[in-house]
């Protein structure tokens, strides 16, 4: 028998005001200049304004330079405002794009080199041997988890192609997580992160890798965005649909150490060829390769159906997933969402390459994904 490593090690605050519990620990461990990094939507709005009031007694300086779908050369700006301003700390606040950055900003503050050196598959990786700056992380959204993750997903800055820096040295040494801070989100934000969460929950609980930890904590991550996601969009305000989905996304992500499958694929390429948001792109594929997915395992449907309290079984599980897309504002296929004809071949060989779909399943061929994407054009 094959001997299997677990580990699960991010310590998390959460619950409402926990971001005001940061300034404490940051000087506690002795960190008096922090940098935030945030993206430059959240770097306008009031919500970053109200968290620095809790920040009374350190030296802030702030990094908004983060957009879309992030690149390398949006870690190496960040890099360059920690150290002119000295900064002994980083602070990520934002959604997965700007907590992906602020994970990796610290390895080019403190080695050489540009940050896609340090992607796990470049072919003279560069080791990370110095001491990492001590790193919290504060989610806004509810959906990637990247606050619990031991990667970051940079794109290349010309390809658009998305790139992974892999290591448990860039984890968050505190996660605080506050649903307070996702209130503000508009409707179809948090109805495309939510679909992130939900995906991430799925996926991992379909992927054929031994995890059965992974699994307990995919199938409750899946129930609990099952019942809260609907009123986390319609009812923004309602504190514990928040707190349940940010609860769900950081299950999610804990729960995709386990591997993902062919849905992250298609979105993967969809990122890179048409630059659509990662959770949307989730949610425009999901329904299309779990049809295609079912046959090979049955019974984890009934399971998930069974969990979400879908009533006829495994094969009403994707009816059910495609009736809450459309109650979460979330409609069209792909070429209602900018996908053309002449994207195809490079969303197949994108979609190819991606490690996800080596985990889903069924096995992909590029055959498939040509397929998967044409149904759900």
């Amino acid at each position: 028998m094959s001997i299997t490593s677990f580990s699960f090690p991010t310590p998390i605050r959460f619950g409402a005001g926990a971001r005001k519990l940061v300034a404490a620990h940051l000087q506690e461990h002795g960190l008096k200049r922090p940098l935030i990094v945030t993206d430059r939507a959240l770097g306008l709005l009031p919500v970053l304004a109200e968290f620095q009031t809790h920040l009374a007694g350190l030296d802030v300086a702030v990094f908004s330079g983060v957009f879309g779908n992030p690149t390398g050369s949006q870690v190496m700006d960040g890099a360059a405002s920690y150290k002119a301003h000295q900064a002994d700390c980083i602070i990520g606040f934002g959604g997965g794009a700007a907590l992906d950055v602020a994970k990796v900003v610290g390895i080019v503050a403190t080695h050489e080199g540009d940050i896609l050196e340090y992607v796990w598959d470049h072919p003279q990786v560069r080791p990370i041997s110095a001491p990492l700056p001590y790193f919290v992380a504060l989610p806004t959204t509810s959906g990637t988890g990247s606050e619990v993750g031991r990667s970051s997903v940079v794109s290349e800055n010309d390809t658009h192609l998305k790139r992974v820096v892999f290591s448990p040295k860039i984890l968050a040494r505190m996660v605080f997580a506050d649903p307070e801070l996702t209130l503000g989100l508009p409707a179809h934000v948090t109805a495309a992160t939510g679909m992130d969460a939900l995906t991430h929950n799925i996926e991992s609980y379909l992927s054929p890798a031994y995890h059965p930890l992974c699994d307990g904590i995919a199938l409750e991550g899946t129930r609990i965005a099952a019942a809260a996601l609907q009123t986390a969009v319609q009812q923004p305000g309602h504190l514990q649909a928040r707190s349940d989905m940010m609860m769900s996304s950081m299950m999610g992500a804990i729960a995709f150490q386990k591997d993902l499958g062919a849905v992250h694929s298609c979105a993967h390429a969809l990122g890179a060829v048409c630059d659509l948001h990662h959770g949307l792109a989730n949610a425009l594929m999901i329904d299309t390769v779990l049809a295609w997915n079912f046959d090979a395992v049955p019974a984890k449907f009934e399971e998930l159906a069974h969990v979400c309290g879908v009533a006829g079984g495994g094969k009403a599980f994707v009816p059910w997933l495609k009736a809450l897309k459309t109650s979460i504002g979330i409609s069209g296929g792909l070429e209602a969402h900018g996908v053309k004809e002449e994207h195809m071949a490079r969303l197949v060989h994108i979609a190819q390459a991606d490690i996800c779909h080596q985990t889903n399943p069924r096995p992909c061929t590029p055959a498939d994904f040509e397929r998967l994407f044409r149904q759900a054009m």
